[in-house]
């Protein structure tokens, strides 16, 4: 199950797993494009809004057994300092990020402990140990999204299920075009004069991380650009 896989990290996700050999779940609210990807990979195509209940329990009720759950989805809005910043996008970020991962996970633990192996990937951001001016809403949605995973790795102690991390820095996707709500040229100068790392690149880290033997844990994987040496500090040529 990949959460989000309509695009960037999560499509190129579910095409790594695919190449893996797993039978890819494929959730996400554009539907339309989403089954275009499935139909490439003979994966599954199915609606899903993490911020709408319904919407997930309507996802888990297609899903009759899995293995492997990759909480993708979420997302940033806006930068703003907290006195500026809309509630709104707070919101948002809290219920994409934080309460999508929430339901996902609670929802389909009890098939990934049943499957004998499970594994709950969980790709929050280098924002969910360091934060920024201006970026209080989405280093909050992310530190709180990194403490419900981790939370997990101890109460599911001895249980069949692995729990990992995958921490990126700057990733140039479609990321900062949804945080500056369509401004293409604010986006694009986000990753001016450096390298960013790709989709590709995360999904490459995750399907690792999934292939390891059962015994072994990767706990928490950060990866960051060469140029990019914290949230703030980045070498532009």
């Amino acid at each position: 199950m990949v959460t989000g896989a309509s695009a960037g990290i999560g499509e190129a996700t579910a095409r790594k797993l695919a190449a893996q050999g797993f039978h890819v779940v494929l959730g996400a609210r554009r539907l339309d494009l989403l089954q275009g990807i499935a139909d490439e990979l003979g994966g599954t195509a199915v609606e899903l809004d993490v911020t709408d209940a319904d919407s997930v329990a309507a996802f888990l009720d297609r899903v009759p057994e899995a293995n492997v759950l990759v909480n993708n989805a979420g997302g940033a809005r806006g930068m703003a300092g907290v006195i500026d910043y809309p509630e709104d996008d707070y919101r948002w970020m809290w219920e994409t990020n934080v309460l999508g991962t929430l339901r996902m996970t609670k929802g389909l633990l009890p098939k990934l402990i049943a499957s004998g192996d499970g594994h709950v990937v969980t790709v929050t951001s280098i924002a969910a140990f360091e934060v920024y001016d201006n970026g209080s809403g989405y280093t909050s949605a992310k530190h709180a999204q990194a403490a419900l995973h981790r939370s997990l790795r101890g109460e599911l102690l001895g249980r069949p299920v692995r729990f990992t991390e995958i921490l990126p820095g700057m990733v140039e996707t479609d990321f900062s075009v949804l945080r500056f709500k369509g401004d293409t040229e604010r986006a694009a100068g986000v990753y001016q004069g450096m390298t960013p790392l790709t989709a590709d690149d995360v999904a490459d880290t995750i399907a690792f991380a999934v292939t390891r033997p059962s015994h072994v844990n990767l706990d928490q994987i950060v990866l960051r650009p060469r140029d990019q040496a914290s949230a703030t500090r980045v070498h532009r040529a």
